[in-house]
């Protein structure tokens, strides 16, 4: 477990290069402090009452744990508080992880233009509101309207997670606003290399996020392991058939972005469906996000990383075709409709789906609005110009005063002529 839990915190630094590199070169250490700030507002928030009302005895339905009964965790820190021998720190630690990766995963649909204050407060309410009491609804096994209630299967945080947060992003995107010339002036990736290095990182560490759910190391991590793999891969296959076919080239960028639509998919069905079940849904899943990433252009909505076409699509894939591939000699014991299930497990993952999105999505509303008339939103037109890295961090992810000051590698003679000299704003695409 703690092992797990490890794997799943590098998904963290992994999401921030995987959203850095997305970034424009002005913006690119905005984007990952956005993610890396997660781990201090919703790390903090977790220890103090978070865990309690993920994981705290129900007090009202299946829909929140009592958020006084682990407060500061006082009560879990003697060596003997365990179930089933592991100690109950351990699991702790690792939903904390969860946590924070969650609310990380929102920030790609806001670079560019949201301020840093801002999202951290955002972040500080979205985990208390949101997250926490959905954490209870899908991953408290015990008492969980989903888990529990009506039976849902979600191993690792299909709903909780992936749809949770891509619904936050489609709000937040909508009251933010589009980016300055967006969609006209082209916004592309500034370091495609540091994208496919996210990408690589987040799969290592998913496999912590995925195996590590079964809590011990057995057949059914294991087998959940096993699903992450070739899931990814057949993702990783349908999208670049679609941008072949489409677009005439396959991209570094579509294959990154596979990656994640295919881990995005398993997730919920890693310990349901068969090793053929798993690769159909990858595939499905890499096929379906990369047509999902271009609605943004017909909708009009500007989600920058496509949060919404891969988190929120690839999440809805993943639980609604457990509905069809869940196989009955599965450790999630779930039949679907090709192991002649019916269709009542369909019908119960689009219940826990439906109920997500329309939660997510009212509370995630209500506290942008909120924030948008207290304190503001959006940078200045200014700051969103010249690069929210300079104008709310006062930094540059790149250093290029050497070539301002006149030196060229070193050199102390200028190749370069006063109007060609590189400004603050290098790198600015479009």
């Amino acid at each position: 477990m703690l092992t797990s839990t490890a794997l799943v915190l590098l998904m963290t630094p992994g999401l921030a290069l995987f959203y850095g590199g997305q970034a424009r070169s002005k913006s690119v250490l905005n984007m990952m402090m956005m993610v890396f700030s997660t781990t201090a507002t919703v790390g903090v928030l977790w220890v103090i009452f978070g865990y309690s009302m993920s994981f705290g005895d129900d007090v009202g339905g299946g829909l929140l744990g009592n958020p006084g009964q682990y407060f500061m965790l006082s009560s879990l820190l003697s060596e003997t508080v365990q179930t089933d021998g592991l100690p109950d720190i351990a699991f702790v630690a690792f939903q904390a992880m969860f946590a924070i990766l969650t609310v990380g995963l929102i920030a790609g649909a806001a670079a560019d233009r949201m301020k840093f204050n801002s999202w951290m407060v955002f972040s500080i309410l979205w985990a208390t509101l949101v997250y926490f009491p959905v954490a209870h609804w899908v991953f408290d096994l015990d008492a969980g309207w989903i888990a529990n209630g009506i039976g849902a299967v979600d191993f690792a945080g299909g709903t909780a997670v992936h749809i949770n947060a891509g619904t936050a992003a489609l709000v937040l995107c909508i009251v933010l606003g589009r980016r300055r010339g967006w969609p006209r002036e082209a916004m592309r990736p500034h370091n495609l290399t540091m994208v496919m290095l996210g990408a690589g990182l987040l799969w290592f560490g998913w496999f912590g996020f995925n195996a590590g759910s079964a809590a011990v190391a057995n057949y059914s991590a294991a087998y959940a392991f096993l699903n992450t793999v070739v899931a990814t891969c057949t993702a990783i296959c349908g999208w670049l058939i679609i941008e072949q076919i489409r677009d005439g080239k396959a991209t570094s960028l579509g294959a990154a972005s596979g990656i994640v639509a295919g881990l995005v998919a398993i997730t919920p069905a890693c310990a349901a469906v068969t090793p053929l079940g798993a690769m159909a849904i990858g595939f499905i899943a890499g096929i379906g996000c990369a047509y999902a990433v271009g609605l943004k252009y017909k909708l009009g909505f500007d989600d920058s990383f496509d949060v919404v076409g891969v988190h929120l699509v690839g999440g809805l894939l993943g639980t609604l075709l457990i509905g069809f591939f869940a196989w009955d000699g599965s450790p999630a014991a779930a039949a679907g409709v090709f192991y002649g299930g019916g269709f009542g497990q369909l019908g119960i993952q689009a219940i826990a789906a439906v109920a997500v999105i329309a939660y997510s999505g009212i509370v995630t509303a209500i506290i942008a609005l909120i924030i948008k008339a207290v304190m503001g939103l959006r940078v200045e037109d200014d700051s969103e110009a010249t690069g929210v890295d300079e104008g709310e961090h006062a930094e540059s992810g790149y250093d290029f005063s050497s070539l301002r000051s006149g030196g060229t590698f070193g050199s102390s003679h200028s190749t370069l002529s006063a109007p060609t000299q590189v400004t603050a704003t290098a790198g600015k695409e479009g």
